[in-house]
């Protein structure tokens, strides 16, 4: 599907309604841009982190962080 929409003198576009419903996305939803070697672009929804989660399981880690895990796990 190619769908063409203008940028604006500010560098925002607005995204066609039939790509919103492919990529399913909608207000306030994120959005991953990536530049490929040839000139092109692909863009992606992209799930927001959960921080307070992320951080509760940070707080579980750590018994795996002592030195010798380090030197048993080195060459992996």
């Amino acid at each position: 599907m190619t769908v063409i929409a203008k940028i604006t003198a500010k560098g925002q576009t607005t995204i066609p309604a039939d790509i919103r419903a492919a990529l399913q996305v909608g207000p306030g939803d994120l959005l991953a841009w990536e530049i490929h070697g040839d000139g092109s672009a692909s863009v992606r929804r992209v799930q927001p982190l959960d921080l307070e989660y992320l951080r509760a399981v940070e707080g579980t880690l750590s018994e795996w962080g002592s030195a010798a895990d380090e030197e048993a796990y080195r060459d992996l």
